[in-house]
Order: C-alpha cells, then sequence, then structure tokens
C-alpha cells in the first residue's frame, strides 16, 4: 500500500484510514462528492489536471465512456476494490498524479452523463460524512496528500 506524508502525517493517515473503512460504493460516492466540491465550492483543492497528463488516462476514460451504464458501474467498482482486469492494470500503470486526474475528468463524464450517474437520491452515510469533513478542514498539501493515498491504491500495479 502506498502512503504519501505532508505536514501532521497522523491527520492524513488517520484520514486515509477513516476513507479506506468505507464500502467500495460508499468510496465511490465520496469522491464524487469530493471533486464535485472542488468544482463548485472550492472547499477542497485540486490538483491541476493538466500537469497529470491526463492525455495518457483519455483512452481508459473514452473505453469506459462507450460501455453500457452497468457495465461502467462493475468497472469503476472493481477499480476501486482493485480486482484484476484489464482496466484497472491500466490505471495501475499511471501516475498518481494522473490517477487523481482521471477520477476528476471522471466526474466531469458522470455530470456530462457520459458515465454512469451518482443517484440523486444518495445520501453519504454518517462515516462518509465524517471523512468528507475531515478532508474539507485539512489544508492543501493534505488534502492532496489523502487524495494520492486513496487513488494510489486502487486499481492494479501488473508490474509488482
Amino acid at each position: 500500500m502506498k502512503i504519501f506524508i505532508c505536514s501532521n502525517p497522523k491527520t492524513v493517515v488517520e484520514t486515509t484510514a477513516q476513507f479506506n473503512t468505507l464500502s467500495i460504493d460508499e468510496q465511490l460516492a465520496l469522491l464524487w462528492y469530493i471533486y464535485t466540491k472542488i468544482r463548485i465550492r472550492r472547499s477542497v483543492t485540486p490538483t491541476t489536471p493538466g500537469a497529470a497528463r491526463l492525455q495518457l488516462a483519455e483512452g481508459l476514460l473514452n473505453e469506459i465512456k462507450y460501455m453500457f451504464h452497468e457495465e461502467q458501474l462493475g468497472v469503476i467498482r472493481d477499480l476501486a476494490a482493485s480486482k484484476n482486469n484489464p482496466i484497472s492494470r491500466a490505471y495501475g500503470i499511471l501516475s498518481t498524479n494522473t490517477k487523481l486526474a482521471f477520477w476528476y475528468q471522471l466526474t466531469e463524464s458522470i455530470e456530462e452523463g457520459d458515465i454512469v450517474p451518482i443517484p440523486t437520491f444518495h445520501q453519504l452515510s454518517v462515516s462518509g460524512s465524517q471523512v468528507l469533513t475531515s478532508i474539507e478542514v485539512l489544508d492543501f498539501g493534505q488534502q492532496i496528500t489523502v487524495l494520492r493515498n486513496v487513488v494510489a491504491n486502487m486499481g492494479v500495479d501488473p508490474l509488482a
């Protein structure tokens, strides 16, 4: 498991651990909420998608876009659960910054209707809301470190 550390590592490690205790669907919903807040409210600070060389992930995103919604949801769940399949292996070779940008772009695609949407009635659980609040109060470096920790461990590294 990759863990990135920055200032006040205890807070970062605790928040990452809290995130990892959530169910896969709750983790996916939380990522969607985090990235939605990044764009709408700026309460969570984004990484710069352009800096991550997103073109490396575009093929992967396009492959997911052209699936039926049921398949998209299954593949995204498998990715978050680190199940060994072609999409998880393709994601696994991406750099951590590209993985951050991948999730940002995936959220954009959800909002554009190209990827299976988060149900409008979905509400985060109490635990999910606590993790979101924990992330929101972190400083920029800590926020990005938690997100790096989360997305770095998704997928399957075919070279490991």
